[in-house]
């Protein structure tokens, strides 16, 4: 194992997607989230195929597929298809930097759901990270005003929550999947693309007024948050004996993310927002702890 490799790599991951709050806002000034989702799919499936091309992976692809044509099939359909339509117009509704911070409570919502579908123990610990990660998202919905439950929009916030739902329900449905991940991610572009133009028909897209600036930012969205960046992620996991030390540098992400939307776009980021996403990232951090008891057993594990 390189750890020197797997820190850079993962850093970068990390850089990557610190940025891409602000790519959906640019972007989204001038497409809408189905024709967004098209584009970006249509990139980042290109970028997959090359990297699964010069790596060897392109020949697993058919059998793949064939394997289980009905399983990858709702994959694509959860992520990228839903996912990214939901994120997306979710970001068209609220301000990036509450967007991004109330989705990354994903991680809470995947505890939730792999206690009630995959009928994991839920922890002392995991529900002190829950209600805490909630509370923020609160804080971060409301402004601050907690007791008033007024939201700039209710819409926007439920999209918000909604998509962790599927980007977790996503994780669950590929828990036990044990095909490439790169060919899986591939797939599931592969699977969502003939939908998402579809999609884009069907609301009468108008693609003409769509200049230079705009495709190169769903270009960007296309290998740096849906392609690219995944494989630089997956490597930096494969390349360490720490696994914990990689994953916790995606904490950093949302604050450099915040940093970017003030200065690029010059969003104004709220205090209640930066209080929201600490709690958020408190909660997550929580969750982590393991109990004595789990540290006593680890070593005979495996």
């Amino acid at each position: 194992m390189n750890e020197r490799r797997a820190i850079g790599l993962g850093l970068s991951a990390v850089l990557l997607w610190s940025t891409v709050a602000t790519a959906f806002k640019l972007t989204l000034a001038q497409f809408t989230p189905v024709q967004m989702l098209t584009a970006a799919s249509i990139v980042s499936a290109l970028a997959l195929i090359i990297i699964c091309q010069c790596t060897g992976r392109l020949k697993q692809l058919p059998a793949t597929f064939l394997s289980n044509p009905w399983y990858y099939l709702l994959l694509g359909l959860v992520n990228p298809l839903a996912y990214y339509v939901t994120l997306f117009k979710a970001y068209d509704l609220l301000p990036a930097s509450q967007a991004q911070s109330i989705n990354y409570s994903w991680a809470i919502t995947l505890t939730l759901m792999a206690a009630f579908f995959l009928g994991q123990t839920i922890r002392k610990q995991d529900w002190i990270a829950c209600v805490l990660s909630y509370i923020g998202v609160i804080v971060i919905a409301t402004k601050g005003d907690v007791l008033s439950l007024q939201f700039d929009s209710t819409s926007g916030v439920a999209l918000a929550l909604f998509s962790t739902l599927l980007w977790s329900g996503y994780w669950i449905l590929n828990a036990k999947n044990k095909a490439d991940p790169i060919i899986s991610v591939l797939l599931g572009f592969l699977v969502a693309i003939p939908f998402a133009i579809m999609l884009s028909l069907y609301e009468g897209s108008d693609w003409h007024h769509i200049n230079g600036e705009g495709w190169l930012a769903v270009t960007y969205v296309g290998l740096f948050e849906m392609g690219i960046t995944f494989v630089l992620w997956l490597s930096a996991l494969k390349n360490t004996n720490n696994t914990a030390r990689v994953s916790n540098l995606i904490f950093i992400s949302p604050f450099i993310s915040l940093i970017l939307l003030a200065t690029i776009i010059g969003e104004t980021i709220h205090p209640s927002t930066l209080v929201g996403l600490v709690m958020i990232i408190c909660g997550l951090v929580i969750q982590q702890f393991k109990s004595k008891k789990a540290s006593q057993e680890a070593p005979s594990q495996g």
